[in-house]
C-alpha cells in the first residue's frame, strides 16, 4: 500500500500549494485576509506536513520539484527504451559467436536475473524510476527468451506467446506501476483473445487481423473492466485511462475499417450493406460516448470519442463532396463544420458544472 499512500501524501502537498496560491491571490485582490498569528499557525501546520511527506515518501513539495519530476520521468522512459532496445539488438550482434548451450543458458538467465533485480530494487527505491527502467528491461528479456528459443527449436509459432506475455507485462506494470508495461500487456492479451477468436472462426491464427471484427469483444472488455476497477486503481495512476482509451481505439479502428470494406466482415450481407451498418454504428457510438463521458465527468471518453466522430464525419464528407464540388467550397465546408463542432463543443462546455460531474479515475 506504500504507493497508495505516496499518491495520497502528493494529493495533499498540491492541495496545500494550491491553497497558498489562492490565498495569496484572495488577499492581494482584498478579498479576504488572515492576522499574522493565522498566517503563521497555517504556515507551520503546512511545512510540518510537507516535511513529514517528504521524508516519508519522497514526494514533490514545491513546483520546481514537480517540474524536474517530470524530467525525470520523461528521462526514465527514454532510458527504459533504449536499454530495452540495445539489449535487443546486443543478443543479435554477437549471438552467432555463442554455442547453442551458451545460447539457451543466457535466454534462460537473463530475464531471470532481471526480474529478480527489478523486485529487489521496487523495494528499496521510492521513487520507482530505476524499478521502471528494469521492469521493462526485464520485459524485453522475456520476449527475446519466447521467441528466439521458438526459433532455435524451430517451435511452431503459436499464438499463446502473447498470454506469457501479456502476463509478465501485467504482473509488472502492477509492480512497479508502469503504465507503458500495462499498455504492452494490454496489446498481448488483446491480440491473444484476437487471434483466438479468428481460430475458433477457421482462420490460421497469424490472419486474424483479416477479420476487424475479432477485436471487438476485446473492446468493449476494455472499456467496460475499469467501472469494476474504481476502487481498487486509485493509487495505479492513469491504468483506468488506458484501458477505456485503449478500449475505445480498439472499437473504433475495426468499425471504421469495416465502413469502408464490407467484406472482411462475418455478417452474411452485401459489402455495400455492411459498410452502411458499421458507418451508422460509428457515428451513434461516437456520439452517445461523448455524451456519456461528459456526463460521467471522463474527459479521456470524451476526447477519444470526439476525434473518432471527427475522422468518421471527415471522411464522410469525402465521400460525398469531394469530385462533385469545386475544392475552394469543400474546404469551405469543412471549415464551416469544423466551426459547428466547436459551437456545440462551447456550448457543452459551459453547461451548469453539477451536470459535468461525475465519476473521474
Amino acid at each position: 500500500m506504500s504507493d497508495d499512500r505516496k499518491t495520497k501524501a502528493q494529493k495533499r502537498a498540491d492541495q496545500i500549494l494550491t491553497f497558498r496560491e489562492e490565498l495569496s491571490t484572495l488577499e492581494s485582490e482584498q478579498v479576504f485576509s488572515l492576522s499574522q498569528d493565522q498566517h503563521a499557525a497555517i504556515r507551520l501546520y503546512h511545512d510540518g506536513l510537507l516535511q513529514r511527506f517528504s521524508q516519508d515518501q519522497d514526494i514533490d513539495t514545491t513546483n520546481e520539484q514537480k517540474k524536474l519530476s517530470l524530467g525525470m520521468q520523461i528521462a526514465s522512459l527514454i532510458g527504459a527504451l533504449a536499454l530495452a532496445v540495445s539489449v535487443f539488438f546486443l543478443f543479435f550482434q554477437y549471438w552467432g559467436a555463442f554455442s547453442t548451450v551458451q545460447q539457451i543458458t543466457i535466454l534462460i538467465i537473463a530475464p531471470i536475473v532481471m526480474f529478480v533485480a527489478c523486485l529487489l530494487v521496487a523495494d528499496r527505491e521510492s521513487t520507482g524510476y530505476f524499478s521502471k527502467i528494469l521492469a521493462l528491461i526485464t520485459f524485453a528479456c522475456f520476449v527475446l527468451n519466447v521467441a528466439v528459443l521458438g526459433q532455435i527449436y524451430n517451435i511452431t509459432p503459436s499464438d499463446n506467446a502473447f498470454i506469457v506475455w501479456g502476463v509478465l507485462a501485467f504482473l509488472l506494470a502492477y509492480r512497479c506501476n508502469v503504465r507503458l508495461l500495462l499498455v504492452a500487456g494490454i496489446i498481448c492479451i488483446g491480440g491473444f483473445l484476437s487471434a483466438r477468436m479468428g481460430a475458433w472462426s477457421g482462420f490460421y491464427w497469424i490472419h486474424f487481423g483479416q477479420r476487424p471484427e475479432n477485436f471487438l469483444p476485446v473492446a468493449v472488455s476494455l472499456f467496460v473492466l475499469p467501472f469494476w476497477l474504481v476502487e481498487t486503481h486509485r493509487r495505479f495512476t492513469g491504468f483506468l485511462t488506458i484501458y477505456r482509451v485503449f478500449g475505445l481505439i480498439t472499437f473504433f479502428i475495426p468499425v471504421l475499417i469495416l465502413s469502408y470494406n464490407g467484406s472482411a466482415s462475418y455478417w452474411p450481407m452485401s459489402s455495400h450493406a455492411i459498410e452502411a451498418l458499421y458507418q451508422v454504428i460509428g457515428f451513434v457510438t461516437a456520439a452517445s460516448l461523448i455524451a456519456f463521458g461528459i456526463k460521467r465527468g471522463l474527459n479521456d471518453v470524451v476526447n477519444t470519442a470526439n476525434t473518432f466522430f471527427i475522422i468518421f464525419l471527415y471522411t464522410k464528407v469525402y465521400d460525398w463532396w469531394w469530385q462533385l464540388m469545386p475544392k475552394y467550397l469543400f474546404f469551405l465546408l469543412v471549415g464551416l463544420s469544423a466551426l459547428l463542432i466547436l459551437f456545440v463543443f462551447k456550448r457543452l462546455r459551459t453547461l451548469p458544472l453539477s451536470e459535468q460531474q461525475g465519476v473521474e479515475e
